[in-house]
Protein backbone atom coordinates (compact mmCIF):
# COMPACT_ATOMS: atom_id res chain seq x y z
CA UNK A 1 0.00 0.00 0.00
CA UNK A 2 1.26 3.48 -0.88
CA UNK A 3 1.28 6.18 1.80
CA UNK A 4 1.70 9.94 1.38
CA UNK A 5 3.27 11.59 4.42
CA UNK A 6 3.59 15.34 4.93
CA UNK A 7 6.37 16.44 7.28
CA UNK A 8 6.62 20.03 8.46
CA UNK A 9 10.21 20.65 9.54
CA UNK A 10 12.39 23.48 10.77
CA UNK A 11 14.25 24.97 7.83
CA UNK A 12 17.73 24.06 9.06
CA UNK A 13 20.87 22.61 7.57
CA UNK A 14 20.94 18.79 7.58
CA UNK A 15 17.23 18.11 8.20
CA UNK A 16 16.76 16.39 4.83
CA UNK A 17 19.79 14.19 5.48
CA UNK A 18 18.50 13.16 8.92
CA UNK A 19 15.04 12.28 7.61
CA UNK A 20 16.32 10.40 4.56
CA UNK A 21 18.82 8.65 6.84
CA UNK A 22 16.01 7.56 9.15
CA UNK A 23 14.18 5.97 6.23
CA UNK A 24 17.38 4.27 5.05
CA UNK A 25 18.50 2.98 8.44
CA UNK A 26 15.07 1.45 9.17
CA UNK A 27 14.83 -0.14 5.69
CA UNK A 28 11.89 2.01 4.52
CA UNK A 29 11.92 2.83 0.81
CA UNK A 30 11.09 6.31 -0.49
CA UNK A 31 9.16 6.27 -3.78
CA UNK A 32 9.13 10.03 -4.10
CA UNK A 33 10.42 12.95 -2.05
CA UNK A 34 9.68 16.64 -2.45
CA UNK A 35 11.03 19.39 -0.20
CA UNK A 36 10.39 23.13 -0.40
CA UNK A 37 10.06 26.14 1.91
CA UNK A 38 6.60 27.12 3.14
CA UNK A 39 5.15 30.62 3.43
CA UNK A 40 7.12 30.86 6.68
CA UNK A 41 10.88 31.15 6.00
CA UNK A 42 11.61 29.15 9.18
CA UNK A 43 9.85 25.98 7.96
CA UNK A 44 9.87 23.61 5.02
CA UNK A 45 7.39 20.95 3.99
CA UNK A 46 8.52 17.51 2.91
CA UNK A 47 6.14 15.23 1.06
CA UNK A 48 7.25 11.60 1.14
CA UNK A 49 5.59 8.73 -0.69
CA UNK A 50 6.47 5.32 0.73
CA UNK A 51 5.09 1.80 0.52
CA UNK A 52 4.24 -0.57 3.29
CA UNK A 53 1.46 -1.94 5.44
CA UNK A 54 -0.22 -0.05 8.27
CA UNK A 55 2.37 -1.29 10.79
CA UNK A 56 5.18 0.08 8.61
CA UNK A 57 3.40 3.43 8.31
CA UNK A 58 2.89 3.60 12.07
CA UNK A 59 6.59 2.89 12.62
CA UNK A 60 7.61 5.59 10.10
CA UNK A 61 5.41 8.18 11.82
CA UNK A 62 6.73 7.27 15.30
CA UNK A 63 10.34 7.51 14.12
CA UNK A 64 9.75 10.86 12.36
CA UNK A 65 8.11 12.35 15.44
CA UNK A 66 11.26 11.51 17.46
CA UNK A 67 13.46 13.69 15.24
CA UNK A 68 14.32 17.07 16.77
CA UNK A 69 13.60 19.31 13.77
CA UNK A 70 10.24 17.71 12.92
CA UNK A 71 7.29 19.97 13.82
CA UNK A 72 4.35 17.94 12.47
CA UNK A 73 3.77 14.64 10.63
CA UNK A 74 0.53 13.99 8.74
CA UNK A 75 -0.48 10.77 6.98
CA UNK A 76 -2.74 11.71 4.09
CA UNK A 77 -5.46 9.13 3.78
CA UNK A 78 -7.42 8.83 0.54
CA UNK A 79 -9.73 11.78 -0.02
CA UNK A 80 -8.54 14.05 2.79
CA UNK A 81 -5.90 15.85 0.73
CA UNK A 82 -5.29 17.43 -2.63
CA UNK A 83 -2.20 16.14 -4.38
CA UNK A 84 -0.42 17.06 -7.60
CA UNK A 85 2.68 16.20 -9.53
CA UNK A 86 4.48 18.12 -12.28
CA UNK A 87 6.27 16.59 -15.24
CA UNK A 88 8.36 18.05 -18.01
CA UNK A 89 8.47 15.70 -20.97
CA UNK A 90 10.38 16.04 -24.24
CA UNK A 91 8.61 14.24 -27.07
CA UNK A 92 9.81 13.41 -30.56
CA UNK A 93 7.46 15.44 -32.75
CA UNK A 94 7.88 15.03 -36.47
CA UNK A 95 5.76 17.38 -38.57
CA UNK A 96 3.15 14.70 -39.38
CA UNK A 97 2.52 14.01 -35.65
CA UNK A 98 2.56 17.54 -34.20
CA UNK A 99 -1.16 18.20 -34.59
CA UNK A 100 -2.04 14.94 -32.84
CA UNK A 101 0.38 15.63 -29.98
CA UNK A 102 -0.98 19.17 -29.61
CA UNK A 103 -4.56 17.83 -29.54
CA UNK A 104 -3.67 15.39 -26.75
CA UNK A 105 -1.97 18.25 -24.87
CA UNK A 106 -5.18 20.31 -25.15
CA UNK A 107 -7.28 17.44 -23.79
CA UNK A 108 -4.96 17.06 -20.78
CA UNK A 109 -4.54 20.84 -20.34
CA UNK A 110 -0.80 20.40 -20.82
CA UNK A 111 1.31 23.37 -21.84
CA UNK A 112 3.89 23.27 -24.62
CA UNK A 113 6.87 25.15 -23.19
CA UNK A 114 9.55 24.60 -25.85
CA UNK A 115 9.46 23.84 -29.57
CA UNK A 116 12.24 22.54 -31.81
CA UNK A 117 12.20 21.25 -35.36
CA UNK A 118 12.00 17.62 -34.23
CA UNK A 119 10.67 17.79 -30.66
CA UNK A 120 8.28 19.45 -28.23
CA UNK A 121 8.71 19.96 -24.50
CA UNK A 122 5.49 19.76 -22.52
CA UNK A 123 4.61 20.71 -18.93
CA UNK A 124 1.75 18.90 -17.20
CA UNK A 125 0.39 18.98 -13.66
CA UNK A 126 -2.15 16.62 -12.19
CA UNK A 127 -2.76 13.62 -10.02
CA UNK A 128 -0.90 10.36 -10.53
CA UNK A 129 -3.48 8.78 -12.85
CA UNK A 130 -3.55 11.82 -15.16
CA UNK A 131 0.25 11.92 -15.36
CA UNK A 132 0.53 8.17 -16.04
CA UNK A 133 -2.15 8.25 -18.76
CA UNK A 134 -0.50 11.20 -20.51
CA UNK A 135 2.89 9.45 -20.48
CA UNK A 136 1.25 6.29 -21.85
CA UNK A 137 -0.24 8.28 -24.75
CA UNK A 138 3.13 9.91 -25.53
CA UNK A 139 5.11 6.64 -25.70
CA UNK A 140 4.15 5.87 -29.35
CA UNK A 141 5.53 9.26 -30.47
CA UNK A 142 8.83 8.66 -28.69
CA UNK A 143 9.76 10.08 -25.30
CA UNK A 144 13.21 11.67 -25.53
CA UNK A 145 13.46 12.74 -21.89
CA UNK A 146 11.24 13.12 -18.84
CA UNK A 147 11.49 14.49 -15.33
CA UNK A 148 8.96 14.48 -12.50
CA UNK A 149 8.69 16.47 -9.28
CA UNK A 150 7.16 13.72 -7.20
CA UNK A 151 3.92 14.19 -5.36
CA UNK A 152 3.09 17.28 -3.32
CA UNK A 153 -0.02 17.41 -1.14
CA UNK A 154 -1.96 19.55 1.32
CA UNK A 155 -4.70 18.54 3.72
CA UNK A 156 -8.20 19.61 2.77
CA UNK A 157 -9.95 22.08 5.13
Amino acid sequence: MTHTISILVENKFGVLTRIAGMFCSRGFNIDSLNVAPTHNADTSRMTVVSRGNDATLEQIIKQLNKLVDVIEVIDFKSGDSVDRELILIKISAKANHRAEIMQICDIFRAKIVDVHTDSLMVELTGDLSKIEKFIELMVPFGIIDLTRTGKIALKRS
